[in-house]
């Protein structure tokens, strides 16, 4: 079983001292006062220059069995220099601590250094850090794998001793819900499309009620009414009915637009008649992590109580390949009454976005975000560490840039540049291809989605890329990392509407 971590903030240090202490250190290996305390015998000052260790940011140093301290370890961590800190800073010390505690049942963080003002807000993205970082999807391993998980204590008790205790329980609070939320979104990419179909993402969803939020889960007969049939069309080969799930938070004031999110919620993608390579179609069970992190995110604010109105959409789906699967060369009518002819059933990810989209307009929102793991264009571009972000409004990008950074949730813009390439995406049978050629696959990919937000502030998301990591590193661990997950929450809350 994954270890819990249980975090508790306190303006002293503990009476009982055991198991791990970490102390920081700024630039040139400087600890503070509670050094004294923790390492009487300066057994880690010693240490440091034998190991040449610098105090460079999250650079850590492990002492077994210091002599003459009341605990069994000491982990000193860098901080670097003061200057070079930020808001981020602190959630990736999180991460570094946490991938450091290792069999210890009890930690004791010492948020001190010289040089440093460490308030209330500091704590909690430290203790965000460890929380993330510890996250493991293990419910179904029957046996420990000694190389990860190996006697791990049940539970992992944290005391983060810091002047700005009172402060610090405060802001945690709402950064426990942020963790809650990339949890969820984790845990759903994790999750195996035997265990996760269209039906169980929607009652995941649907759970969201307990919370105050409004779910409505449309079937397949409810969605032939609206005349969804982009969406349908790339379920229809799949013996598992596909959903639309269109979650609310009204939070903010009752005459105030929503902004909505829409998310690819692909719960296995083969890629239909046009059918993937063998080789790595296992991680296609995570094609639904857009929609996983619109559902985190709408999580997230109602369990934040957020002053905002939000409208999450989510079109859950399998891509499969039967009797009944879309053929390339059909033609399909979206919901905006737009005709497609699908060329590759592989690009069914903007076909399910069509109709989310459309579904979103009505609402009439100040803005509209879509989030999905929809081109290898984007990866290729970008790489596994970075999102592109394309849109028709340069106000709502700029914002999306902002969250992303404040989020350690990089994007990078993508030209959306229609007036130089929807001519790819031209049919001689239909309104609209849903492919356009073997370049500009992130942009014509866009442009393609464009076509079903009217007139409404729009950005894009593609996730391709940094939806999954191949190890632990930072305040992300191994498989899903929940991403666009604290992008779209920061989004949400600090959104403006444009002019």
């Amino acid at each position: 079983m994954t270890s819990k971590v249980v975090i508790s903030f306190a303006a002293r240090s503990p009476r009982s001292k055991e198991g791990l202490a970490v102390l920081l250190a700024a630039g040139g290996a400087k600890f503070g006062d509670s050094s004294g305390e923790v390492d009487p015998g300066k057994v880690v000052e010693k240490a440091t220059k034998v190991a040449a260790f610098t105090g460079k940011a999250l650079a850590t140093l492990d002492v077994l069995a210091p002599g003459g301290s009341p605990y069994d370890r000491i982990l000193a961590v860098g901080v670097g220099e003061p200057s070079a800190v930020n808001a981020l800073s602190w959630l990736k010390l999180g991460g570094a601590i946490q991938g450091q505690v290792k069999k210890s049942a009890a930690v004791t963080v010492y948020l001190q250094a010289p040089g440093f003002e460490i308030g209330g807000a500091e704590a909690a993205g430290v203790a965000l850090g460890m929380l993330l970082r510890a996250y493991r999807f293990d419910r179904y391993r029957t046996k420990k794998d000694e190389s990860e998980n190996g006697d791990e204590p049940k539970n992992i008790v944290v005391t983060i001793v810091t002047a700005a205790a009172a402060a610090a329980k405060k802001a945690f609070a709402d950064a426990e819900t942020v963790a809650a939320g990339v949890t969820l979104a984790r845990d759903l990419v994790n999750e195996p499309a035997n265990k996760l179909g269209p039906v169980e993402f929607a009652a995941s969803a649907k759970e969201l009620t307990s919370l105050g939020v409004q779910v409505e889960v449309l079937t397949e007969k409810e969605m032939k009414k609206l005349g969804m049939g982009a969406l349908l069309g790339v379920a229809q080969g799949s013996a598992r009915p596909p959903r639309l799930v269109v979650m609310q938070w009204n939070g903010g004031k009752p005459k105030e637009k929503p902004v909505a999110f829409i998310g690819k919620g692909v719960v296995f993608d083969s890629g239909g008649l046009s059918i993937k390579p063998a080789q790595g179609m296992e991680d296609m069970k995570g094609d639904m992590g857009g929609a996983a992190a619109v559902t985190g995110l709408i999580r997230t604010l109602a369990a934040r109580k957020a002053k905002v109105n939000a409208v999450g959409v989510i079109g859950c789906v399998e891509n499969m390949v039967d009797g009944t699967a879309q053929r390339p060369g059909d033609i399909v009518t979206s919901m905006s009454g737009q005709t497609i002819e699908v060329l590759n059933t592989d690009a069914e990810g903007r076909l399910v976005l069509a109709d989310g989209l459309s579904l979103a307009v009505e609402e009439a929102p100040d803005a509209i975000v879509d989030i999905a793991t929809l081109t290898g264009a984007a990866l290729a571009a970008l790489g596994p560490d970075m999102a592109a972000v394309i849109g028709s409004n340069a106000d709502v990008v700029g914002q999306v840039e902002a969250s992303a950074a404040a989020a350690d949730e990089p994007v990078w813009e993508l030209p959306l540049a229609a007036d130089r390439y929807r001519k790819l995406l031209d049919s001689v049978v239909a309104d609209m291809k849903n492919v356009g050629g073997p370049y500009a696959g992130a942009t014509t990919a866009a442009i393609f989605l464009s076509e079903f937000v009217g007139d409404v502030p729009w950005a894009h998301i593609d996730i391709a890329g940094p939806m999954n990591v191949d190890g632990d590193s930072g305040w992300k661990s191994k498989g899903a990392t929940g991403f666009g997950t604290r992008l779209l929450i920061d989004f949400a809350t600090n959104f403006t509407p444009v002019g």
